[in-house]
């Protein structure tokens, strides 16, 4: 299965000096296997540790000394290490912190290793044995579900993801392949991107059997609070994560929660599960100017989920995509919004963390809301999801002409158009536009 990242994996093996790569991510984005894939491809050998599996591996790291390290895992493995031809890879290192910081004395002492370190929940692991991370002594990269734009790749639809990926030919497109779009649109939104699920619809494509992998996955996300948090926390956990797919695309109020709970015990389990990759923030902004983080307002945002299958599966909508014509309306709009951010993050840097914001002005009888802004070129883009076919866009409208931005973005099932300075996108031509030079 192809990801994108693998050309940023390819741009750090062949740099001079590497720090350490440490790979983060919500379980079972594929963090193992892209890495291994890599190692296949560009190394004469790769020695992948499962501290999971491997637990005898932990006693090396008693010392911190990297050549010490090396020499026991080439031992207890039985096999060579040859700087510049072997790829190592700490999995789930969370689950060895005394690794995690080890990874420093890698960068400062033996920078020219290949080494990677791929987890979940790190920083609860880290903060469990009393350790801080390596700030500066490694890089963190963040993978994310597949994109729609992997996701056909996945499926063998090579011609029309090329076809896509040109601006001119989304311009133009006829209405026959605008419909096979929309119908594979409607596979996404079901589907998602987690591997695993995506490796069942391919080889099955029984959407029963994709459902229960979904079931699945967050059963182990839900394990995995319980790892980490005590009952009191738990039961926040819990909370937040079932209420926060019926809240997607709304402004997140913790007394529509629980009203019987403390904000803050709520508050501090949505900033947990944001760092377990599991919810994504949507930060509100005034748009007054770039950087877009400088004028947040901390108290206000929405939340996204990591997948948008994963959302069907909790929310339970899937019937209503399957058999319904207008899939941007479903669930109040939010599957189509859910859609659009989770693109907005999958195409940005791989190396930062995911930064999504949202545009709204409470005001007496003039209150309005843009679902995302972003940052390009050096200028603020706003972008309105449309929950239909049709809507009007008086916020948009609003925005524009407070601001005077050069570019506005209608995104819906619509193919494209421009008018009045709003260019109009259909939703698989998202990823497109932001890979504008």
């Amino acid at each position: 299965m192809y990801r994108e990242i693998y050309n940023t994996l390819n741009e750090w093996r062949l740099e001079a000096t590497r720090k350490p790569l440490l790979f983060r991510g919500a379980r079972q984005v594929g963090k193992t296997y892209i890495v291994e894939q890599f190692g296949k491809d560009n190394f004469s050998n790769i020695i992948t540790i499962n501290f999971e599996r491997n637990t005898e591996y932990k006693n090396i790291f008693k010392t911190f000394d990297p050549k010490k390290i090396i020499e026991e895992i080439a031992l207890i493995s039985g096999k060579k290490i040859t700087i510049g031809k072997t790829l190592i890879l700490f999995d789930e290192i969370q689950e060895c912190p005394k690794a995690i910081t080890a990874l420093r004395y890698f960068y400062e002492e033996m920078s020219e290793l290949h080494i990677i370190g791929a987890g979940s929940l790190l920083d609860f692991a880290l903060k469990e044995a009393n350790l801080q991370m390596p700030v500066g002594r490694i890089q963190y990269i963040f993978l994310r579900p597949l994109s729609f734009n992997e996701f056909l790749r996945a499926l063998g639809e090579q011609l029309i993801l090329e076809y896509i990926s040109d601006i001119n030919n989304i311009k133009t497109i006829s209405e026959a392949v605008h419909n096979k779009l929309m119908g594979l649109i409607r596979t996404y939104f079901v589907i998602g991107g987690m591997p695993a699920v995506v490796k069942e619809y391919i080889s099955t494509k029984n959407i029963a059997k994709c459902q229960r992998i979904q079931r699945s996955i967050t059963d182990t996300y839900a394990d995995d609070f319980s790892k980490y948090a005590n009952k009191s926390k738990l039961t926040a956990l819990q909370k937040v994560f079932k209420s926060a797919a019926s809240m997607v695309g709304q402004k997140f109020v913790y007394s529509h929660v629980d009203n019987t709970m403390k904000s803050n015990r709520l508050k501090e389990a949505v900033e947990m599960l944001e760092t377990a990759g599991i919810l994504i923030r949507i930060k509100r902004s005034n748009g007054d100017g770039i950087p877009i983080e400088a004028n947040v307002k901390d108290n206000y945002f929405k939340l996204l989920f990591l997948d948008i299958g994963l959302l069907h599966n909790i929310a339970g909508i899937y019937d209503k995509t399957i058999l319904g014509e207008d899939i941007a309306a479903i669930f109040k709009g939010a599957v189509a919004e859910q859609f659009v951010g989770q693109e907005l993050a999958v195409n940005q840097d791989f190396y930062r963390k995911s930064n999504l914001y949202y545009w709204a002005r409470e005001a007496r009888n003039s209150s309005a809301e843009i679902d995302y802004i972003f940052e390009h070129k050096g200028e603020i883009i706003p972008v309105e999801v449309k929950s239909g076919k049709n809507g009007k866009l008086r916020s948009l409208k609003m925005y524009m002409d407070k601001y005077k931005p050069k570019t506005a973005f209608k995104i819906s099932q619509n193919t494209y158009n421009q008018s009045d300075g709003i260019t109009s996108i259909p939703l698989y031509g998202v990823a497109a536009y932001l890979k504008l030079k």
